[in-house]
């Protein structure tokens, strides 16, 4: 059998828009993005500008560019305007209100011909247990995978709880490892929104197992059908 080349490049998770599901690796210097025809990545949604987006690879990584878009540009709720901004493993980037994406450093992934390989070892070990894929950020159950995918925070946080072992993960780890980088401090509501979020979305997969648990006064725990 002929060995499958190992790639490791950075790629975009579309989780909100008309190409919702989807996974664009970044392997070329730039990246385009908007409703142009001849854009790398060919948006449908009207709010999209023509040329919306171009994400550049350089000695330090990849800078996002925001190229004058009507509605636009926002990465962790903060806008892009003249100044690119440099992208971080996690970034969720929000274009015109519309399109939200997250963007996976290349250190973080697995080639991404090996998904269907994996998919299939996943789904031979367990029906009902859920699985946490740090490294191509999927969760499936059985052959059935979440999709559209996690949002990077809800991702983040599930990670978190699934590696735990079982032990109560406090509000303060959660805040720590969702929002490294926060400025002025992350509000009860926020965490609270996020949590029941991700309760949502896990129950698409099993709508009878809370496998996000509350305990009072401490924290979360993670819980696996018995």
């Amino acid at each position: 059998m002929d060995e499958v080349k190992q790639e490791n490049h950075p790629f975009l998770i579309i989780y909100k828009g008309a190409l919702a599901g989807t996974r664009w690796p970044l392997d070329s210097d730039t990246v385009t993005i908007g409703r142009g025809s001849d854009c790398d990545i060919v948006m449908l949604e009207r709010q999209i500008s023509r040329y919306h987006v171009r994400i550049e690879r350089d000695e330090r990584g990849y800078l996002l560019r925001d190229l004058g878009s009507k509605n636009g540009t926002f990465v962790n709720d903060e806008p892009v305007r003249e100044q690119p901004y440099r992208l971080r493993d996690g970034d969720e980037i929000n274009l015109a209100k519309t399109v939200q994406m997250g963007f996976v450093a290349g250190d973080a992934t697995l080639p991404l011909e090996s998904l269907e390989g994996e998919s299939a070892v996943v789904s031979e070990a367990s029906d009902s247990e859920l699985k946490v894929h740090p490294t191509t950020r999927r969760v499936c159950l059985g052959r059935e995978e979440l999709d559209p995918p996690l949002s990077p925070a809800q991702f983040a946080l599930l990670d978190l709880l699934a590696s735990s072992g079982g032990r109560v993960v406090t509000r303060q780890e959660i805040i720590e490892t969702v929002w490294p980088d926060a400025v002025g401090g992350v509000t009860d509501q926020a965490v609270d929104a996020l949590v029941y979020r991700l309760r949502e979305r896990l129950a698409e997969l099993n709508p009878d197992h809370e496998y996000v648990v509350t305990v009072r006064g401490h924290g979360l725990r993670f819980e696996q059908v018995e």
